[in-house]
């Protein structure tokens, strides 16, 4: 007899996070990069262009730590290094002009399911779920922000070590 209990939102909710983060690894993965490395190429490709702070505050790494992010990703190909005109000593990334040429190759098996998904939807329906994301990602960014400051005061979440007596 198949199960017809109503499942747990909380656990659908959280399989659903799941199944996404491990596409941005698997994404990662297929092209070559670390997970850290393929989110910081798709916000500046995102946003066309960043200062490294931006771009050091959105990732969550020290300024140190992004400039090797930066010099991997400008030496791999990816994105490169400008200076803002109204500022010189002000770092701006780019995207290259061919950051992902065969990016569909990564994205389009999701693109595909995914669309079939959204295929299940009213118009209607649909503008819901897109008005969701516009709201869910800042939130999730901002969560992530909550998370690290959190994290850099000590308090790291999860089980405490157990104490010896």
């Amino acid at each position: 007899m198949a199960n017809t209990a109503p499942r747990d939102q909380h656990v659908i909710f959280r399989e659903y996070l799941d199944a996404v983060g491990l596409h941005g690894m698997a994404g990662a993965e297929a092209a070559g990069l670390q997970p850290t490395e393929w989110y910081a190429v798709s916000l500046v490709t995102l946003a066309g262009q960043m200062s490294s702070g931006d771009l050091a505050a959105r990732v969550g790494l020290t300024t140190g730590a992004t400039t090797r992010l930066i010099d991997r990703l400008e030496k791999a190909g990816y994105l490169r290094r400008t200076s803002d005109p109204a500022d010189r000593r002000r770092v701006i990334v780019e995207a290259s002009a061919e950051t992902f040429p065969d990016i569909e190759d990564v994205v389009g098996p999701a693109r595909r399911l995914i669309a079939e998904v959204l295929d299940r939807y009213t118009a209607e329906q649909r503008e819901v779920l897109f008005d969701y994301f516009a709201h869910a990602a800042p939130a999730y960014r901002a969560a992530a922000e909550e998370i690290r400051t959190r994290a850099a005061r000590g308090r790291r979440p999860g089980p405490k070590p157990k104490q010896s007596d």
